[in-house]
């Protein structure tokens, strides 16, 4: 059969004076299905608008080819989203859909781009949003593909062939299925050939409609009415509550000379482009790859004869806790409305029209907006982004289709404003939004949100101690790893294999790293966005280990991904057993455990336990072999993750310190992935030469003994004088190559070696038992900060004049 065509059937078909259809799809990003596109195409007149979202339901007729043509448009999803964060007007439409076509329609067009990759998630999405009709869709489903290219057959069928859901959702309809390039209009053949296989289905279906539930569309329609009915009634409240506040300012109440805005909300929200849209000026560079804003930034400009500072603020993830949100990204939230003294005009809490405001979502800019006094609620205004979001209904319509917006409109006193960033010819939504601001400071017996002096100046230096701290540790780390280099790059033992296990919570990032790592998509990522939502169930669907093998430059690389648990709850012992597991499934043993942990979120006491429980079976000695992982490197901006790792706190330092202070960061969006994935092979070498030999428990240590190399043998018999000479060794090693360091010019003077800080030497290992070659142990960061002092500062190799070797020490600084 044909790519383009249907399943064969021996009943033949003939043209129907009347045939109805209802366009359904998704939307990925920037790629849509392109429903009112294809409507345009098969009626042959542009009665869809497919220059803006369809936002509502629409009906077309037109006469094609001797029949009378009926297309229904409809609002798309998100093809990854579960219908529960599908908005309500959305899901309204779509069910609304089918009684567009009375009696009912007859075929379902399921518009697939053929450039979308069908993952897993949107097999559920499917399923789910297809639920809303109430019926088995699927029996008069046809798969419509769209491109705006020609596509052969044979492309096709090899698209299905590398695709399971594609195949699903082809075996679902039937494998009915057709081609509809949509930049062709001339191309009518297309369209004569789609209507035939539409004619098809209905005589396969027996002439029969799709059935349709009256009593459902009066419940609809009466819905919509009601709904129509609140939003207009909020629509005057606020009419008549500006013309009260323009009375004021008529009445001779002076308007302020300068505005001062802080920009307040969710990560993605579109703070960046709103302060572009505000100042007529693209201080950001934003596009669909854009850098997260991670520190708080202040712009200027005078705009409709106003001057105008605007403070942008770091987002946090939309559905976390304030406990859940990093102390790098609260310090910053909290700080912005002091960088406006004496006070600030507005806040502008930013919330986009794509996203529900759920439960979970709400509460997050509850607890978001706790950090600030509760006088902030009487300075704020809810600015709605992606205006174009809305098509043909009203901002009243949206909020008063959600619980979540209506309080938070009620809670600013009904002040609120929609702003479409992709429109910039529009100046008068800039000029109405600034009015309306002018309204909201003349109501207010207060002109401005006061700063706290003592808690801003407490912030500032705060913020600046940490930043000290963090370039602190990055200078140690970085000279930590250039000397590992040179110590072990020169080891005879070469790596030829390397087994690598990854630990951590769901949706840390375990898939998308494995398939960073194989340079390759083997793991499913499976994302669920309201992964929140602290499932306490113990839940066994993707409980067991998964692994993949590849290449890295030479080396066979394994990756075995564990299951992951959810932050709240305690980890169940099932993920303890499948973790021991992961063990046995890295012959002749793993050398590498990546924990992962996401940068998005704080690293609490909780997350630390359930990693030290999680990790227990396998004994103390797995953390030689450890190394953590951070993902989600992107929200972190161009800031070296060490402003993380300091102002997290106690609890993410030590489990660093359980790690020897190794740890990497895995940017997905970043540029070249071939540079940081050197990086962390390059760690991972280093901790395998240092180790010696791979991770074994002690319930199959005796049965790897045969295996074991013979240097890894000898090494277990060293006697606690050969590892002090060989600890010399190393020192020795390492002073060489801090001696290669480039330093700033000091004053030297000679000292001889038993002089050192009055004869006393940092200790380097405290375990007698020690498997392996390491360089340090560090018992806390104090220990690993005196260390590095020592020999950074205190210890350097050179020559004197008769040639023999002597510690030479400076008194000073760099």
């Amino acid at each position: 059969m044909s790519a383009s065509g249907v399943i064969s059937n021996p009943v033949q078909s003939h043209p129907a004076a009347d045939l109805r259809i209802v366009l359904v799809g998704g939307r990925y990003g920037r790629i849509p299905s392109g429903e009112s596109s294809a409507g345009n195409i098969i009626l042959d007149q542009n009665v869809f608008d497919a220059s803006r979202r369809t936002a509502q339901s629409e009906a077309r007729q037109q006469e094609v080819f001797g029949r009378r043509v009926t297309v229904v448009d409809t609002p798309g999803w998100w093809w990854l989203w579960p219908k529960e964060d599908t908005p309500k007007l959305d899901q309204i439409e779509i069910q609304n859909s089918v009684h567009l076509c009375p009696p009912g329609p007859h075929v379902f067009l399921l518009l697939i781009p053929i450039s979308l990759h069908l993952s897993q998630r949107v097999k559920a999405s499917l399923q789910q949003h297809l639920e809303l009709f109430n019926t088995n869709v699927f029996n008069h489903t046809i798969v419509l593909f769209t491109g705006v290219d020609p596509c052969s057959d044979e492309k096709i069928e090899s698209k299905i062939r590398r695709n399971s859901v594609l195949q699903w959702i082809l075996q679902q309809c039937g494998n009915r299925k057709h081609f509809l390039n949509i930049s062709d209009k001339e191309d009518r053949d297309q369209v004569k050939k789609l209507l035939q296989k539409i004619e098809t289905l209905i005589t396969i279906n027996g002439s029969r409609h799709c059935s349709v539930d009256r009593s459902q569309g009066e419940a609809l329609r009466k819905e919509m009415t009601d709904l129509t009915e609140r939003a207009s009634k909020r629509f005057d409240q606020v009419q008549k509550q500006r013309k009260k506040l323009n009375t004021l300012i008529s009445d001779g109440k002076v308007l302020p000379g300068h505005l001062r805005i802080v920009m307040i909300g969710a990560s993605c929200a579109g703070k960046s482009s709103t302060v572009n849209t505000i100042l007529r000026k693209n201080y950001f560079a934003v596009t669909e790859s854009s850098r997260r804003t991670t520190h708080c930034e202040i712009n200027h400009s005078v705009v409709e004869g106003r001057r105008l500072t605007v403070v942008d603020s770091p987002g946090w993830f939309y559905i976390n806790t304030l406990q859940e949100t990093s102390e790098m990204d609260k310090l910053e939230i909290e700080n912005s409305v002091n960088l406006c003294p004496p006070g600030l005009n507005a806040v502008l809490l930013v919330i986009d029209l794509i996203t529900v405001m759920n439960s979970l979502y709400l509460r997050s800019v509850q607890e978001h907006m706790s950090l600030f006094r509760e006088e902030i609620w009487k300075h704020t205004l809810v600015l709605f982004t992606y205006g174009d979001w809305l098509g043909v209904k009203t901002v009243e319509e949206r909020i008063e289709s959600e619980e979540g917006l209506q309080w938070i409109v009620n809670k600013c006193g009904n002040r609120y404003h929609v702003l479409n960033n992709k429109d910039h010819s529009d100046k008068t939504q800039v000029k109405e939004l600034l009015e309306k601001i002018e309204e909201m400071w003349a109501g207010n017996e207060n002109p401005y949100y006061e700063v706290e002096l003592d808690r801003a100046a407490q912030l500032e230096t705060k913020r600046e101690t940490g930043d000290k701290m963090a370039k602190r540790l990055k200078k140690i780390n970085e000279r930590k790893t250039r000397v590992l280099k040179e110590l072990f790059e020169d080891e005879r033992q070469q790596v030829n294999e390397i087994n690598i296990i990854l630990v951590g919570q769901k949706c840390s990032g375990k898939s998308e790293a494995g398939n960073l790592v194989l340079f390759n998509k083997s793991f499913n990522i499976n994302f669920e966005r309201a992964w929140l939502k602290k499932n306490q169930q113990d839940q066994r669907e993707t409980s067991t280990c998964v692994k993949h093998e590849g290449n890295f430059d030479g080396v066979k690389v394994s990756v075995v991904e564990t299951p992951g648990w959810f932050s709240d709850p305690t980890p169940p012992d099932w993920i303890k057993d499948e973790v021991l597991h992961s063990v046995s499934m890295c012959s002749p043993g793993p050398h590498v455990f990546l924990l992962l942990v996401p940068i998005h979120r704080s690293f609490t006491e909780k997350d630390l336990k359930a990693l030290v429980e999680i990790l227990k079976p396998l004994t103390e000695r797995v953390w030689r072999h450890c190394m953590v992982l951070f993902t989600w490197g992107h929200w972190l901006n161009d800031l070296p993750v060490e402003n993380y790792i300091v102002r997290e706190g106690k609890e993410l330092q030590e489990l660093l310190e359980k790690c020897g202070n190794r740890y990497h960061v895995l940017n997905p969006k970043h540029s070249d992935d071939l540079v940081q994935l050197k990086e962390l092979f390059q760690k991972m070498f280093v901790m395998v030469k240092q180790n010696k030999v791979w991770f074994t428990t002690k319930h199959n240590k005796r049965e790897c003994s045969d295996s074991e190399s013979t240097a890894a043998k000898t090494q277990r018999m060293l006697t606690e004088d050969e590892w002090n000479k060989r600890e010399q060794n190393l020192i020795e090693k390492m002073l060489k190559a801090l001696s290669n360091e480039p330093e700033q010019p000091t004053v030297p003077f000679t000292k001889t070696s038993s002089s050192m800080d009055e004869g006393y030497i940092p200790a380097m290992s405290e375990d007698k038992d020690s498997d392996c070659g390491r360089i340090v142990k560090f018992g806390n960061l104090r220990l690993y900060y005196q260390v590095a002092e020592w020999l950074q500062h205190n210890a350097r190799l050179a020559e004197i004049s008769s040639g023999k070797k002597v510690l030479v020490c400076s008194g000073d600084a760099e």
